[in-house]
C-alpha cells in the first residue's frame, strides 16, 4: 500500500514503474551478453545470440521469471535440448547438466549433423527431424549412439548408449529455417533393466533355456509366417527316458545337472536359429525354423545319439532319450495343435522301448 501511494505521487502507477525497472535489467543483461560475444567464437557467438532469442521470445509478456533468470533455468536442465535446423544444423543446446550422462556439447554449436556423424547416422536424424516438422506435433523415438556413429577417432564412446528423443516443431524460424527442439534423454540404465526382466520372464532358471513363455511366443509368431509364407517350421519334442529312477537313485541334485548338461549340448549341437526351451520336467521342446521333418529328424537322431556320451562322461550314468518329431501343416491353427503331434510322437517313442525319435 505504502508504495502504491509513493507511485501515485510520482505521477505513475507501480506496474508502470516494474515495467521501468525491467527494461533496465534488460539492457544491463545485453551488456553483459554483448560482451561475453566477444570472448567467444565465431559459431558460439552465433549460438549465443539464438540462445539470446530464444529465451527472449519465453521472456515476453506477462512472467514471473527474469531474462537472466529464464537462461539459467535452460541451463539448468538434466536433459540436453538442441535446436536443430531442417538443413541438420545445431543452432543453440540447452541443459545437459547430469553430468553423469553427458559431456558438454556446446562446441557443436554451428556445426551441421553431416560433419558430425556418420553419413547413415545423420541422415536418420535429418529424416526425423523432417517428420516432426511435417506433423507439427510431439515425435518420440528410440536411438542408439556409439563411438562408431561418430567421425573422428576417439570422438564417441566405446559402447551403445539409448536415447528416448522427444522432437517438437518450433513457431517460428532459427536464421531462416523451419527447426525443432529435440530434448535427448539417455535411457541405456532404464533399457537395461529391462532387458534383465525381459530375460527372466523368458528364461528357464536351471537351465537357461527359453522357458514355456517364450516357446509359446514363438511358436505362435512362426506359426504366422507359415501360413502367410508357408515357410516350413519343424517341432521336436523330447525327454529324459527313466528321468524318476536318476532321481529316486543319484538324488535330485543329479537330475538337475543331467537337465544342464542336456540344455548345453543341445546349444553346441543345434543351429543357431533354433529355438530351444524347456517345456517342464525332463521334457524339451526345439523349434527348427526353415526345416522340413525329415531334415528335422536327422538333427534329432544326431541328438539323440550324443545324450547318452555325455551323461556318461559328466554323471557317470547310463540314460537316453525319446522324441518326436512333427511340421507345420495347413491343418494347423494353434501352437497347441503341432505340440500334441510331436508328443503323440515321443510316446510312440515310448511304447516302442524308448532310445528313439519318431515322426509324425
Amino acid at each position: 500500500m505504502g508504495n502504491g501511494r509513493r507511485y501515485a505521487r510520482c505521477g505513475c502507477s507501480a506496474r508502470t514503474a516494474a515495467f521501468r525497472k525491467m527494461k533496465c535489467s534488460r539492457g544491463r543483461l545485453r551488456r553483459q551478453q554483448a560482451d561475453l560475444h566477444v570472448k567467444q567464437p565465431p559459431a558460439q557467438q552465433r549460438g549465443q545470440r539464438i540462445k539470446d532469442c530464444l529465451v527472449g521470445v519465453m521472456w515476453e509478456g506477462d512472467c514471473v521469471f527474469t531474462q537472466q533468470q529464464l537462461s539459467s533455468i535452460l541451463s539448468s536442465l538434466p536433459d540436453p535440448a538442441f535446436i536443430l535446423t531442417r538443413s541438420g544444423r545445431y543452432a543453440a543446446i540447452f541443459g545437459g547438466k547430469d553430468s553423469r550422462h553427458y559431456h558438454d556439447g556446446s562446441a557443436l554449436v554451428g556445426l551441421s549433423m553431416f560433419d558430425v556423424l556418420k553419413e547413415e547416422k545423420a541422415a536418420w536424424f535429418a529424416a526425423e527431424i523432417e517428420k516432426a516438422l511435417e506433423s507439427g506435433v510431439l515425435h518420440i523415438v528410440e536411438y542408439e549412439l556409439s563411438g562408431s556413429d561418430v567421425k573422428g577417432a576417439g570422438d564417441g564412446p566405446d559402447y551403445t548408449i539409448w536415447f528416448e528423443g522427444r522432437v517438437q516443431a518450433l513457431s517460428f524460424p532459427v536464421d531462416g529455417e523451419a527447426a525443432v527442439v529435440w530434448v535427448a534423454s539417455n535411457i541405456t540404465e532404464k533399457n537395461e533393466v529391462q532387458r534383465k526382466l525381459r530375460q527372466l520372464s523368458e528364461t528357464d532358471a536351471l537351465t537357461g533355456l527359453y522357458n514355456r513363455r517364450k516357446l509359446i511366443e514363438t511358436l505362435d509368431r512362426r506359426l504366422e509366417i507359415f501360413a502367410r509364407e508357408k515357410t516350413p517350421t519343424s517341432v521336436l519334442v523330447f525327454d529324459l527316458d527313466n528321468f524318476k529312477r536318476l532321481n529316486d537313485e543319484m538324488g535330485h541334485q543329479t537330475g538337475d545337472a543331467a537337465l544342464v548338461e542336456i540344455a548345453r549340448l543341445c546349444r553346441q549341437h543345434l543351429r543357431q536359429n533354433d529355438v530351444i526351451a524347456r517345456f517342464g520336467g525332463d521334457e524339451f521342446v526345439v523349434v527348427m525354423p526353415e526345416t522340413r521333418r525329415g531334415d528335422a529328424l536327422q538333427i534329432a537322431e544326431r541328438l539323440r545319439e550324443n545324450v547318452p556320451i555325455v551323461l556318461r562322461e559328466s554323471l557317470r550314468y547310463e540314460s537316453t532319450i525319446s522324441g518326436g518329431v512333427s511340421e507345420f501343416g495347413q491343418p494347423d491353427r494353434l501352437s497347441s495343435d503341432i505340440l500334441k503331434r510331436a508328443d503323440e510322437g515321443l510316446y510312440l517313442s515310448k511304447r516302442a522301448g524308448r532310445n528313439r525319435v519318431s515322426a509324425l
